[in-house]
């Protein structure tokens, strides 16, 4: 919908019929026209915006020119109708749905003669060489007769029904619509006199309060909801001085009644699909009947078609009141180099028989150590690895490798430690960490880590370790296994820092509060053992619990 339009029966969306850019506006809010006049025109491209607007003056003018003539002479042609009956009826006429639209063809009733209709109310839709568009009854009334069927086309302004004020007039209107051949509407007989009704209830369009602009606007200014007031303009329309009475008091709020859902049941043979539907079905040969609609009373949308075909998924509903399905990703991502190298080096360790064994270190004088050093630019990473380093001088076959011939003893400890970076896993490497002071390290690692970000690591830099800390204890992990490497003998899975309690005996009510962190050490079983891991972690205990001033020689 582009616009609101206030006719002498109610206030109406109108929609618009082609895609493009509104070029200029040709009718204000506020301002009036007569009917058939142009109220905006729309540039099919962006950059055709400002020609089109440039060019508003001309267009409408030559327009206005040819109108009579164009009138005239279907006036002459337009054979003889029978006389219009005694009483007081609307006859609906095929609309224009676009610009170019010549003919309609009724796509389905969505109400049945001698049903009862509100203004605003869907009665039809109709499709156009644009889309299907429903169409809203402009007055209260009967539906008295249908003379232009389900599937049947009509020209523009031909008569496809008329609504008749009264029940009791149906039969007559029956009679006289069997005359009508596609003549314009006749003047309507002048109401006949009735006795003054009680203030109707608001009538709606949909959801929509049928209420004046300046009472909408009122309203709104009030902070009044509309839908609470009784209406006493045409038909139950809510007027300005209804609003200034509602907020007086002077008016008793009226509860809405929920409006009834319009129902249709297609006519036998009578598939209901939208124009782009049909056209999609028939290029990939579907039978629409094979396809369960999801568009408005059923209708099989494009997308349908393209759920069917495979092409698109089929649209989640969502429950009254429940959130908005989340759009997840879906389909194939090529992985890039690096993440096909990390999956390659998955796949390898699969022929390494490992084991694993965990252990909780202390890590209140670790911590205290950190505070003291973090303002020289000492990180935990640096710690970790210094620590680590240490530990392996003390079990050299922890930092050995397997070869078919033997133990490989490497001499150099250099601590590889995991990154995750963008698109990948990267384990940037500290080279003789057992021999290096922690200050230089973590000048280091913050080096590497900054090259690892930067795609600018050389392969000596993240190929040469000889032992892998994986430290996800920033993520609050409480513990986790880390997978071998190959090439290696042994990787560090590192969690987080917790709170415990546990017993003391020179505490005051025999417990204390301390901070531990699991470790988890996996092993090639090949040539390291239970045994060796075990005295392994033992000695990293040690010194990260009781030697943590150790770590600064």
């Amino acid at each position: 919908a582009i616009m609101v339009v206030e006719s002498d029966k109610a206030d109406m969306d109108v929609e618009a019929f082609e895609d493009g850019y509104i070029a200029k506006i040709l009718v204000g809010e506020g301002e009036t026209a007569p009917v058939g006049a142009d109220l905006a025109l729309v540039a099919a491209e962006e950059a055709d915006i400002e020609a089109v607007a440039s060019g508003a003056g001309a267009a409408p003018a030559a327009a206005a020119e040819e109108a009579p003539a164009a009138e005239a002479a279907p006036a002459a042609e337009a054979p003889a109708a029978a006389a219009a009956p005694d009483c007081e009826f609307t006859q609906v006429d095929m609309p224009a749905l676009s610009s170019t639209m010549k003919e309609g063809k009724v796509v389905s009733w969505l109400k049945a003669e001698g049903d009862p209709i509100s203004a605003g109310e869907a009665i039809m839709v109709v499709e156009s060489d644009k889309a299907d568009m429903d169409v809203e009854a402009f007055d209260d009334g009967f539906l008295a007769a249908i003379t232009t069927g389900e599937g049947d086309s009509g020209a523009v302004g031909a008569p496809v029904a008329l609504i008749a004020a009264e029940e009791a007039d149906i039969p007559a209107l029956q009679a006289y619509a069997a005359t009508l051949s596609g003549a314009p509407a006749p003047a309507a007989a002048a109401p006949k006199a009735a006795a003054p009704a009680a203030p109707a209830a608001p009538k709606s369009a949909g959801d929509r309060v049928v209420a004046s602009p300046l009472a909408k606007k009122r309203a709104q200014e009030l902070g009044l909801d509309l839908s609470a007031i009784v209406g006493t303009g045409p038909n139950g329309r809510i007027t300005a001085s209804d609003v200034e009475n509602a907020k007086s008091g002077g008016a008793a709020p009226a509860k809405k009644a929920a409006p009834a859902k319009p129902s249709w049941t297609p006519a036998p043979g009578v598939i209901a699909a939208t124009p782009m539907a049909r056209a999609a079905a028939k290029k990939a040969k579907l039978d629409l009947s094979t396809i369960a609609g999801t568009g408005q009373f059923g209708r099989v949308t494009l997308d349908d078609v393209k759920a069917a075909t495979g092409e698109a998924k089929p649209k989640r509903k969502v429950a009254a009141g429940g959130a908005e399905p989340v759009e997840m990703p879906s389909g194939l991502v090529p992985f890039t180099g690096m993440q096909r190298a990390v999956s390659n080096n998955m796949v390898a360790t699969l022929t390494t028989p490992v084991f694993r064994a965990s252990r909780d270190i202390g890590m209140d004088k670790f911590n205290a150590l950190y505070r003291s050093v973090k303002d020289k630019g000492v990180s935990v990473s640096a710690l970790l690895a210094k620590a680590v380093a240490l530990a392996i001088e003390k079990h050299p076959i922890i930092n050995s490798q397997f070869s078919e011939e033997g133990t490989v003893f490497v001499p150099d400890i250099n601590i590889a430690m995991a990154v995750a970076i963008d698109g990948g896993l990267i384990t940037p490497t500290l080279k003789y960490a057992n021999e290096r002071p922690v200050t230089e390290l973590a000048e280091n690692w913050k080096e590497l880590v900054g090259k690892a970000r930067s795609n600018s690591l050389s392969p000596d830099e993240y190929t040469s370790g000889t032992f892998t800390i994986s430290n996800m204890g920033m993520f609050g992990v409480n513990q986790f296994d880390a997978i071998l490497p190959s090439g290696q003998g042994g990787i560090l899975a590192v969690a987080a820092t917790r709170e415990v309690i546990e017993p003391d005996a020179q505490a005051v009510l025999g417990l204390k509060k301390t901070q531990k962190m699991t470790v988890t050490l996996t092993c090639d079983h090949r040539q390291i053992y239970g045994a060796d891991a075990a005295l392994w972690l033992k000695t990293l205990a040690d010194i990260m619990e009781n030697k943590a001033e150790s770590l600064l020689l």
